[in-house]
């Protein structure tokens, strides 16, 4: 785990003769600074000064882009670059995997020709190193996971080696042999990769790739609102970031960086399902053996660290089943939680929420790990501790959030951190995967599972959709209660717009929101157009006519508020601002490739037998169908159920948020009123102020509009972030007209 920096100069990148530098520096890394050509055969004196003024500038340019990371990586840092500060990489080290110096980046191949950073986890990492030494005869320096990756790319190349990497995982790589950078990311987007373009001191263009954006500042980037992204939803979907120019490496994606400057995109994994009609002929216990066998693997690959591995646990099924399969494997198979022989002292983590809120789990947690036989210690979330927290939340975060669900990720990880650990499991990605969101509930019904041809709702068209329609006001009413954003196809959509492009949800407050100039500059925001075009038409093509409606649900989601909102808001970025490495166990690609392959109805279950419902959380108190007829994550239920209690069995699923309503003059609305003063919100130059001050009037006290709260947290957001970012004022004139389709 660690913190990433690169620097490559565009406009010197042709090949040339001479050696790189491969001084072995620790872990931060910065894409090398790719600076023209030189004559090194030929080199006279004063050049080769000006390449050691220039080394030196970019060697403490990359150091202290570091600093700005070092959240991300305490233990050390390094920096190594060419001769001629062509490519510069940076790694702040987060120490996991063989704490020595040995495992110090930036990495060095045995040959010294390949050079790299690696942030994030590579498993099954022995297995790989010994087909390496004994089928390739690679010399490995170190016993890091991380310099497996530099090994499998010497032996073969890209992208075929990514394929044998299992794991959260983002690296930057410079081929000196080719004179090539590569960048690439895991398959999820669990650990984030950004890039963008700056001019150096002399008027070169340089290629910057980082962990996170606030890395770039010490390197000339002056930040800008993106204003389409934010306007638009783009900053959720596809590369775009809040940031003007500043891209996201996408998931499943690696780009490359040639000789002649060329950046090229490529993407080597993809989520797939099987066709509508392909019916399913496997036995149901094989199907449940066959999840629960690749879950419990994929925990398992997860506890092999060389420092303590705790968990993640709330009151929720995920979480609970992760906890559950430890405990199995710690004390029935003797394996060990990092170091840790766990037996007797299984170390768990949750927050608590304020009791009453309606969004405290705390009470679930704590006797799920009674029944566990764990131990579980609790980060008092209250309303102070909320607003003390927030604006560092938003700063690591680097994201608009309406929601403090984030915040309180924020003090769970300093909890883990304070009793001494790094390495925690957790729950992220199962609702993807299992479809575990109440907003899936409609998509199972939109249309027959016709891989099981005999379930009940394949055959019954007429009660099918009877539930469809009332899922759709069950939903209507969620949305309304909880003041959420849930962005529907529009009647009689074009394929060319957003035809087969399943809801999706994340802010798109009215038009009044925005500062005149801006509403003129998008009169026609359609999110939904956004989501669609983030996709490529072959997808949109499954969408449409290939995938089952549930499964194009999942993929959308997958694809946009998992990696820019759940993975960051609620994962990496929340536990990385405490040093914390989280493990997805539920995002191994070997089990979700399995998982994808199963009928929708086994996901998203048909359950009319079903009496007990156990205690349902604030999403379902009215207790009407057709949440009583379906159950969500039935499959994983039933996979999971030798783990977890019978009350989270039955539990319906409660999304892991935090209150939404608070009182006038407490901790949370003082905070936000010193936030949100006129001054500040002019000076981001797109926020209409006026909309803002009636957000104050509607979104405190017992009779409070939740969307008018969560419409504060995102204006709120925007001015923490452009006040810790020092971000230019958005004006009008750096704005083209729109001359076509937005």
């Amino acid at each position: 785990m660690c913190g990433t920096l690169a620097s490559i100069s565009v406009e010197r990148f042709p090949r040339r003769n001479g050696h790189h530098n491969t001084n072995n520096n620790h872990s931060t890394v910065i894409n090398g600074d790719f600076k023209g050509a030189r004559n090194h055969d030929v080199a006279v004196n004063g050049e080769l000064e000006d390449q050691k003024r220039q080394r030196a500038l970019l060697t403490t340019q990359l150091e202290d882009g570091l600093t700005e990371i070092s959240h991300r990586g305490p233990d050390n840092s390094h920096v190594w670059t060419t001769e001629d500060a062509r490519v510069g990489l940076g790694h702040a080290r987060l120490s996991i995997n063989d704490l020595s110096i040995d495992a110090d980046q930036p990495i060095h191949s045995d040959d010294g020709t390949i050079h790299a950073v690696v942030n994030g986890e590579v498993y099954d990492f022995d297995r790989l190193r010994q087909v390496l030494t004994d089928q390739h005869g690679y010399h490995f320096k170190s016993h890091s996971d991380s310099e497996v990756l530099v090994a499998l790319y010497k032996v073969y190349g890209a992208p075929d080696f990514i394929e044998h990497v299992r794991g959260e995982f983002a690296f930057i790589l410079y081929d000196e042999r080719r004179d090539l950078v590569i960048a690439g990311r895991d398959r999820f987007g669990i650990k984030p990769l950004h890039w963008t373009f700056v001019r150096d001191e002399s008027g070169e263009k340089r290629l910057l790739v980082a962990s996170e954006a606030k890395a770039f500042l010490p390197l000339g980037w002056q930040p800008e609102w993106d204003i389409g992204a934010i306007v638009d939803g783009g900053y959720m979907n596809g590369e775009r970031t809040v940031f003007k120019d500043v891209h996201k490496v996408l998931p499943g994606c690696w780009l490359e960086m040639h000789s002649d400057g060329t950046i090229n995109h490529h993407r080597y994994w993809d989520m797939e399902y099987n066709e509508k009609d392909k019916v399913e002929t496997r036995q149901l216990d094989d199907i449940i053996s066959g999840v629960r066998e690749r879950l419990t693997e994929a925990v398992r690959l997860r506890l092999r660290a060389d420092v303590p591995v705790g968990i993640y646990l709330s009151g929720g099924i995920d979480s609970s089943a992760v906890a559950g399969i430890v405990a199995h494997l710690v004390r029935e198979d003797g394996v060990l939680a990092g170091t840790e022989d766990a037996s007797k002292h299984i170390r768990c983590f949750t927050i608590q929420f304020p009791s009453g809120s309606g969004f405290d789990e705390s009470d679930i947690a704590d006797r799920t790990a009674e029944w566990l036989g764990v131990d579980l210690a609790k980060k008092d979330m209250n309303e102070g501790t909320l607003a003390e927290y927030f604006t560092d939340s938003i700063f690591h975060t680097e994201l608009p959030c309406h929601d403090l669900a984030g915040v309180g990720k924020y003090g769970l990880s300093m909890e883990a951190r304070d009793n001494g650990f790094k390495v925690v499991l957790s729950g992220e990605g199962s609702d993807e995967i299992f479809a575990g969101y109440p907003f899936f509930m409609g998509d199972v019904l939109t249309e027959p599972d016709l891989s099981m041809p005999t379930s009940p709702l394949a055959k019954d068209q007429t009660t099918r959709l009877d539930l469809l329609r009332m899922s759709n006001d069950v939903l209507e009413k969620v949305i309304k209660w909880s003041g959420l954003w849930l962005h529907r196809p529009e009647q009689g959509s074009s394929a060319d717009d957003v035809q087969g492009v399943a809801p999706t949800l994340y802010f798109q407050p009215s038009l009044a929101t925005w500062a005149p100039w801006v509403s003129r500059r998008w009169p026609d925001m359609n999110c939904r157009a956004t989501v669609a075009a983030s996709h490529d038409p072959k997808v949109r093509a499954k969408m449409a006519n290939r995938w089952h409606s549930l499964h194009t649900a999942e993929y959308v989601w997958t694809k946009s508020v998992l990696p820019n909102f759940i993975l960051s808001t609620l994962g990496d970025r929340a536990e990385m601002a405490h040093s914390i490495e989280a493990r997805t166990p539920f995002l191994d690609h070997h089990l979700v490739e399995y998982v994808n392959r199963l009928p929708p109805s086994l996901k998203y279950a048909y359950t009319p037998e079903t009496e007990d419902f156990g205690e349902q959380g604030p999403y379902w108190t009215d207790g009407t169908a057709p949440q009583k007829l379906l159950t969500e994550k039935w499959i994983l239920r039933e996979a999971a159920k030798p783990f977890i209690t019978e009350e989270l069995y039955k539990r319906k699923k409660h999304p892991y948020s935090a209150p939404f309503k608070w009182p006038k003059e407490g901790p949370i609305h003082k905070m936000l009123q010193k936030l949100l003063t006129r001054e500040a919100v002019d000076n981001l130059g797109f926020l209409n102020y006026e909309v803002v001050e009636q957000g104050f009037n509607k979104g405190f006290g017992e009779e409070a509009d939740a969307r008018a709260f969560r419409n504060l947290l995102v204006y709120a957001s925007l001015v923490t972030i452009g006040q810790r970012f020092d971000v230019k004022k958005a004006e009008s004139r750096d704005w083209a007209p729109v001359t076509g389709p937005v």
